[in-house]
């Protein structure tokens, strides 16, 4: 199919690593087989800066000996290597204690359909016709440098990247399950500057798994856009705020949640979802769904790194926890159902109605503060208690008033969410975690 996919030598290399994990004495084993070719075009200004290429491939082990289990990786994939490296790697799991709890995932929760690893339709044919020159001229097309720079454009960074991910997986039970994904990717950063001289920076980008779905040539004017909306910034008093967040930067409140149903996390005590499945524990207009098997978007799996087969669930549903991620060792070693290892597509449904982007958002709030951009700050795994800096906008009546910079938010994330108001539908396609825009009530800001 592709130079850049596993080549027939590397597949027989796999087949060749089971024989030998076998002959030295594993009595179970995974082999996962990783490769990616990844080139990258820099550009500053309008001129090319830096050029990139890489490929790295390498073989994941995890030996499971006499009641032992230790995991190895080499990335000398040659059959004399191989064999050395697994012998070396048997023994030395001979050496670690004993652990029951270490077991391969049963065979009725393995993925059965990704033999060829196309299944979910995200290679694209175009990425072999690629070229360095295809390559060098995409990046310096989408650059506005050279035509907008009249003194207010002080830098443009750009970056144009496409890469090709090919894995595999393999075990002792039978398991085979391959992925092969391709990714379009540029992004932009900005100065800019006013009339007094200030600067001020802003960020866009676009990315797909196809390269005519992604849109570079967007990319500078959103930018410079982003830029001369913070122009003349004005101070805002402290106080409790409603606060829309936009889908640029709002996955940073649900990702720590997302965190912290980790099942390892749960067992360690660090994660302030203890004891929550099953629970509503956050406002009954909150809703995840795991949208992971959407064929043709970034990020969907139909396995996880066990081989176990996702499935199309909702992780939090009208506030109720509805699944912890838990693999096949934390289930083994807590007593809890094993699922999967992470949430895959996590996707925060819109609601009390569809539709809503953020500027709806700000129009339901009346009055408040839009916050664009996060800067710095986090949030405390075991406790949910937040402090992150800010920066974004005030609006009044709906509509947008000035800038405010500087800005600090703090507070609980069990108790934000249940501020909930309205989430919007804005979700940006091209993200691996679909958030919309979000707004809350009652918001703690310091200026």
């Amino acid at each position: 199919m592709s130079e850049n996919t596993f080549t027939q030598e590397e597949l027989q290399l796999t087949e060749l690593a089971m024989k030998i994990a076998r002959e030295k004495g594993a009595d179970k084993f995974r082999i996962t087989l990783n490769r990616s070719t990844m080139d990258q075009i820099g550009t500053l200004d309008g001129e090319i800066d830096k050029v990139t290429h890489s490929l790295d491939r390498s073989m994941s082990l995890c030996l499971f000996v006499d009641g032992r289990f230790g995991t190895f990786s080499t990335n000398r994939l040659e059959a004399d290597a191989i064999e050395s490296f697994i012998e070396k790697a048997v023994a030395m799991t001979r050496l670690l204690a004993p652990d029951p709890c270490r077991m391969l995932p049963d065979q009725s929760r393995v993925e059965k359909g990704a033999g060829s690893g196309l299944e979910l339709d995200l290679y694209d044919p175009l990425y072999e016709e690629m070229t360095a020159e295809k390559r060098l001229e995409t990046a310096l097309a989408a650059s506005l440098y050279k035509t907008l720079q009249k003194g207010s454009l002080m830098s443009e960074e750009a970056e144009y990247c496409d890469c090709l991910f090919d894995s595999l997986i393999l075990d002792s039970n039978g398991t085979r399950c391959r992925h092969i994904e391709t990714s379009f990717e540029y992004s932009v950063e900005v100065t800019l500057a006013d009339e007094a001289g200030r600067r001020y920076s802003a960020f866009w980008w676009d990315a797909a798994p196809k390269r005519d779905e992604m849109h570079p040539e967007i990319c500078c004017s959103k930018a410079i856009e982003l830029a001369k909306a913070q122009f003349n910034p004005k101070p805002r008093r402290s106080g409790s705020y409603n606060m829309v967040l936009d889908t640029a930067c709002s996955s940073r409140v649900l990702s720590p949640i997302l965190k912290a149903l980790n099942t390892y996390s749960l067992q360690q005590q660090n994660s302030f979802l203890v004891d929550s499945l099953g629970k509503q524990m956050f406002h009954e207009g909150m809703t995840v769904m795991d949208e992971c098997r959407s064929r043709g978007f970034t990020g969907t799996r139909l396995f996880d790194s066990e081989g176990v087969a996702t499935k199309v669930m909702p992780i939090i549903e009208n506030g109720v926890v509805k699944t912890y991620f838990t693999n096949t060792y934390m289930a083994a070693k807590t007593g809890m159902e094993p699922t999967i290892d992470d949430a895959v597509r996590p996707h925060l449904m819109s609601w009390p109605k569809p539709g809503m982007d953020r500027n709806a958002l700000m129009k339901e709030c009346r009055n408040g503060i839009l916050v664009t951009r996060f800067n710095g700050g986090n949030s405390n795994s075991a406790t949910g208690d937040y402090s992150f800096g800010v920066e974004g906008f005030a609006f009044k009546d709906g509509k947008i008033t000035h800038p405010v910079r500087e800005m600090l938010i703090t507070g609980n994330l069990i108790e934000l969410w249940k501020h909930l108001k309205a989430i919007g539908d804005d979700a940006r396609p091209c993200t691996t975690r679909l958030i919309p825009s979000i707004a809350f009530t009652d918001v703690d800001f310091s200026g």
